[in-house]
Formats: structure tokens, sequence, C-alpha cells
């Protein structure tokens, strides 16, 4: 079997749903993520939900009125997310090669997305997912910084290199904060950054 995630084999996707499903049934607010991206863009701006796993955040998203396409690598996953909401558009696909022919408003990568993609592929999916913002629009990504803030399988990033993975790209650094509730960030070990561009 090929490993083509760093995320392979971690949970199903019902295994996976069930855990933000019992975490909202006690009160929990599971929707930090979309209401980040909801402060940054307006309905019906056109959403990519990368590294989408159940679709939590698009569908959230597109109750609010937004346009949105999940892709996900996990086809347990997209199975979740395309029965929880059939009318969307999920899309199985290796984020490292991605290629939708299309550009979005916003693209988030909500989840630890980047440091669980393949080794070595980590530059080339920040590339293919900036190929997919459109002019003036965003990429958000949060993810952790040290090993008490991401799953054992996943990799250590610096600021310092998903910085310049988006430069390389044509995005810029706008702002950076601590967690998807908008804390500023302060050296800790998790960060959401958001790069624009133009």
């Amino acid at each position: 079997m090929v490993v083509v995630t760093r995320w392979s084999g971690e949970a199903t996707g019902k295994e996976y749903a069930g855990r933000f499903d019992a975490l909202a049934a006690t009160g929990v607010d599971v929707h930090g993520e979309a209401t980040l991206c909801e402060s940054l863009v307006t309905p019906p701006a056109r959403v990519l939900d990368a590294g989408c796993g159940t679709g939590r955040v698009a569908i959230r998203l597109a109750e609010r009125g937004f346009t949105c396409v999940g892709v996900d690598l996990d086809p347990s996953m997209l199975d979740v997310a395309r029965s929880r909401a059939p009318e969307l558009r999920w899309v199985e696909a290796d984020l490292s090669a991605l290629d939708l022919g299309e550009t979005f408003d916003l693209v988030v990568a909500a989840g630890n997305v980047v440091p669980l993609v393949a080794e070595a592929t980590e530059a080339a999916t920040v590339e293919r997912l900036a190929a997919h913002v459109g002019d003036g629009g965003v990429l958000v990504a949060g993810f952790g910084l040290d090993r008490a803030h991401l799953p054992t399988v996943a990799t250590t990033l610096t600021l310092a290199d998903y910085d310049a993975w988006c430069a390389g790209a044509g995005l810029r650094l706008e702002r950076r904060l601590a967690t998807w509730d908008g804390e500023p960030y302060a050296r800790g070990g998790y960060a959401v950054s958001i790069h624009r561009r133009g």
C-alpha cells in the first residue's frame, strides 16, 4: 500500500466526524475556522476547503451563503461529507498536485493539513493551494508548530518556511493569529496564517 499522506489510517471519516459531533453536543463551538473565514470574505464568495475531511468547515460556510468546494484524499472522509451535504461539490484529489482549473476568493486549510501531507510535498502543496487563490483572495492555514500541537504522524514546520513557500507563490503575509478565534499570535505552538494575493 502506498501512503500518500501522513494522515492515512489515522481515523475513518465516521470516527473523525463523531469526535466533532460529540464536542458540539456538549455545547462547544466547533465552527471557529468558518467564523474566521466569514470575517475575511462575504457571501456568496467562493471558498475552497482544502483537506476538507468530513466537510465541517465547508458545510458551515455553505449554510452561511458561501459557494464552497471541498477537496480531500481520504474517501472515507468524503463519504461523510457527501452524505451530510450532497448538494456541495466534493473532490477526491491529492493537494500536492491539485489543479481544479479555477480560482477562489478564499482557500482554507484547517486541521493541520500542511503538516499532514506526504513527506517532501509540503512546499508543492502550498504552491498548489496558492494557485487556487484569485486576485485579492486569501489563503488561510492553521497548524501546530511543535509536537504538543500536532498529531503524532505530522511533521513539524517552521513559519519561516511556510511564509517563504507562500511568498514564492505570490502571496504576502497579512496577519498571523494564535487561534481560529482571532487571538494575536505571540510565538506559541500553534498559528493561523492569513496570506493574500495582490
